[in-house]
């Protein structure tokens, strides 16, 4: 069995990975900000995984046992806060909206000197206030438990342009649709397509960061046009999929 590293202190900093690489699973004592300035960041657990573009942050509560994973080069920006300074009060991980000033507040932090000055302490606290109204996105994919539905979903990850109605893939599982959708809800707190929606933005978020076309990630990703996935996109992550929104 791998050994989770147990780092203390959940660290302040900016850093760039490359393309495909990966921080291995590790938890903090401290909450943390995760936020990708450039890229796409995926956060994983135990329980499911958030991907997050250059329009989000991940908050990541203490004790969670994580792991990061980037697509397309990453501009990664940690923000550690210790356990008494959670402004959401959140206590499992999520994906938060980030406003152009919430987004170069984390990033002048994460690149000066963490230092205990009076200017240091004004920034942080516009920090800890932006977050506070930040709006929390529902872009989660959690993780079945129940082994049929761990089957069915592990079709879908293969093939996320599968377009098979739920009862088509409960043939394949063995399993009726009646009983499939019921595993959904009590299970993974969503409906079967919430669940396909959510596995196709994600997919489309790490097929974009790779450089493949719009197009192109439409037809994989299982929409039935470009238009409708732009319409999608737009509407979950306010820009459209071609956009840079941080330049």
């Amino acid at each position: 069995m791998t050994e989770i590293r147990h780092d203390p202190t959940a660290p302040t900093r900016a850093q760039w990975m490359a393309s495909g690489t990966a921080i291995d699973a590790h938890r903090h004592d401290d909450h943390q900000i995760v936020h990708a300035g450039r890229g796409v960041l995926a956060v994983t657990t135990s329980e499911g995984s958030w991907v997050a573009p250059a329009t989000r942050a991940i908050w990541v509560p203490a004790g969670t046992v994580h792991a990061h994973r980037a697509y397309g080069a990453v501009d990664l920006h940690l923000v550690g806060l210790p356990v008494t300074d959670n402004p959401l009060g959140l206590r499992s991980p999520t994906v938060l909206a980030v406003g152009p000033l919430l987004r170069e507040l984390i990033v002048h932090y994460t690149r000066t000197e963490d230092d205990r000055s009076p200017e240091r302490a004004r920034l942080r606290a516009v920090l800890l206030d932006q977050l506070r109204a930040s709006r929390r996105q529902p872009l989660y994919l959690p993780t079945p438990t129940a082994p049929v539905l761990r089957a069915l979903c592990d079709i879908l990850r293969a093939d996320p342009g599968d377009s098979r109605t739920l009862a088509e893939l409960g043939r394949e599982v063995g399993a009726s649709d009646r009983t499939l959708s019921r595993l959904f809800r009590s299970d993974l707190g969503m409906t079967f397509p919430q669940w396909r929606t959510q596995l196709r933005l994600h997919h489309a978020l790490v097929l974009l960061a790779g450089g493949t076309p719009v197009t192109s990630v439409a037809h994989r990703c299982g929409w039935s046009s470009a238009s409708s996935f732009i319409d999608v996109f737009r509407r979950t992550f306010g820009h459209t999929p071609g956009s840079h929104p941080t330049d």
